[in-house]
């Protein structure tokens, strides 16, 4: 990794640095969090190293809380200056949450998305990365390491997977819609009848996977859409730039674009094309 001296104004160098396609440092740094300390601990959990928080839909393990270490070190020394809000330091202090809207550059980290799959030994798990600064992400990082993907995107450049550009390109005409929904767990009674909308004739919902997987897919082209009904930003902050510079757009209920900081009227869509985010929009339930 190549060192650099970011201090006080060297911050808006690196931000600079990143802007222009400078992503290799944060590329290694992600790397190296999972090869320390979730691929050793893929299909190697132990009972004791899986934890529910606040259900057995919501689960944590020591892979989780070790890979976010190892990234809240490495990406604040790339970046001094700057903070992390993380799923597991926010679980453990709802204040950082706050930091999404003060004027320090911000990491947003999910260190194992699909903690779910992880823990059942299936490949469909990533650590994703954003980077943001008064509420704009900027860049991100979608790193599948049992799949060997990583999907990058920054704002304005693009995105790619595993160093080649990634299109998601509109629906076939008359194609039935396939889209990915949140799990009803995580669903109020309103959200549960906004997405009943979406088993109207040409489109085909099913539960989601990992969040970032499937915003992924969408970039890809894989996925026609998602719906979604929670709004924490180390969910969504990767994939939505991701989906955006693919040439995807997204929609909350009231027509505007979803917002990192949070206040979002759920559930909101990312879709392939703009034409495919508006109709599964008016499927929800527009407003």
């Amino acid at each position: 990794m190549t060192e650099r001296s970011v201090t006080g104004t060297g911050a808006d160098d690196f931000l600079a640095h990143v802007l222009a396609g400078g992503t290799g440092e944060v590329e290694e740094a992600v790397r190296k969090a999972a090869a320390a300390e979730i691929t050793p601990r893929f299909r190697q959990l132990a009972e004791d190293d899986i934890v529910e928080k606040n259900g057995p839909h919501d689960l944590v393990t020591v892979a989780d809380r070790a890979a976010e270490a190892h990234l809240t070190a490495s990406l604040t020394a790339l970046l001094p200056g700057s903070v992390v809000v993380g799923e597991e330091a926010v679980h453990a202090d709802p204040a950082v949450y706050e930091a999404l809207k003060g004027d320090a550059p911000v990491w947003i980290v999910d260190p194992v998305d699909g903690t779910r799959q992880f823990v059942h030994g299936e490949a469909g798990f990533c650590t994703l990365v954003a980077l943001a600064r008064r509420g704009e992400v900027l860049a991100s990082w979608t790193y599948a390491p049992a799949l060997d993907q990583l999907a990058v995107a920054v704002r304005g450049r693009g995105a790619t997977l595993n160093g080649e550009p990634i299109r998601s390109g509109a629906p076939a005409p008359g194609a039935v819609l396939e889209v990915a929904v949140s799990h009803p767990d995580y669903t109020t009674p309103d959200q549960k009848r906004a997405l009943l909308g979406l088993t109207a004739e040409g489109v085909r919902p099913r539960p989601c996977g990992s969040a970032g997987l499937e915003y992924l897919a969408v970039a890809r082209g894989g996925l026609d859409a998602v719906a979604f009904s929670w709004e924490y930003a180390w969910d969504h902050a990767a994939g939505l730039l991701l989906v955006a510079e693919a040439g995807g757009a997204d929609l909350t209920l009231t027509g505007e674009r979803f917002r990192i900081t949070g206040g979002n009227t759920l559930p909101f869509t990312a879709a392939c094309d703009a034409a495919t985010a508006a109709r599964i929009r008016s499927l929800l339930g527009a407003r």
